[in-house]
């Protein structure tokens, strides 16, 4: 009880801007908890583990186990692998741009309201300055017009509201912005992982296209030279 009621204490002497800093701090914790389920479940499979196994499937020549592996997962990872997988292309190029119209349509939805974390945490702290500002001028404002008996009591008052606004702007803002940055990386780290599929997928589907090229390729015959004949005493003319 000693904490809560101190924490309501805290709360109530940052002035009217509290309210707002909290409505935004409402508004970070569940676009957090939102990003956190989807990006979790993002990132559920052991990426290393599950490109070794498809590349391994694609290698022995084993299509139906690559598939298989492929489709046990709901990952973007997984679907990436998919859209390689049933593509029908031979060669590289074509596999490289199936993995990229798949990761076209899987990456956005996990970026997605990443970028307001970034403006929340920077209007909490924005709205904590102002708060900041208004509880000086409180402050400075009851100074002038106070008496003597209770000048002191305004002038703390209202720097306790300028202070305990901004604790609480940079309270809500840093936490913000740590994790955003920590799904920013996971995100990059999916994206990472996704390319090194393409390439080494990509590399190992068109190998099979690429030997049956070289193996068909016509070989040039090649033509002896033909001497040239000398006929002696020709001048030109018959």
């Amino acid at each position: 009880m000693n904490a809560l009621s101190a924490l309501a204490s805290f709360y109530k002497e940052g002035g009217l801007f509290m309210h707002v800093v909290l409505a935004i701090g409402l508004i970070v914790g569940a676009i957090i908890a939102e990003r956190f389920i989807v990006i979790g479940k993002a990132m559920a499979i052991d990426a290393r583990a599950f490109v070794d196994a498809i590349v391994t499937h694609a290698r022995r020549g084993d299509w139906n186990g690559a598939r298989h592996t492929a489709m046990q997962s709901g990952t973007p990872l997984a679907r990436v692998a998919q859209a390689m997988l049933e593509s029908g292309a031979q060669d590289e190029e074509s596999l490289q741009r199936a993995a990229d119209d798949a990761t076209t349509l899987q990456l956005p939805s996990l970026s997605k309201r990443l970028a307001w974390l970034g403006l929340l945490a920077n209007s909490a702290t924005l709205i904590g300055l102002l708060g900041t500002i208004t509880g000086l001028i409180t402050a400075i404002a009851g100074v002038g017009v106070a008496d003597a008996a209770t000048r002191s009591a305004k002038l703390s008052a209202g720097i306790s509201e300028a202070l305990h606004c901004t604790a609480f702007g940079l309270t809500v803002a840093i936490p913000t912005l740590i994790v955003q940055g920590w799904f920013i990386s996971r995100v990059e780290e999916l994206g990472d992982s996704i390319d090194q599929l393409a390439i080494r997928l990509g590399k190992v589907m068109s190998a099979p296209a690429q030997s049956a090229t070289q193996a068909v390729r016509p070989v040039r015959p090649q033509v002896a030279a033909q001497p040239v004949r000398q006929v002696a005493g020709e001048s030109g003319t018959r």
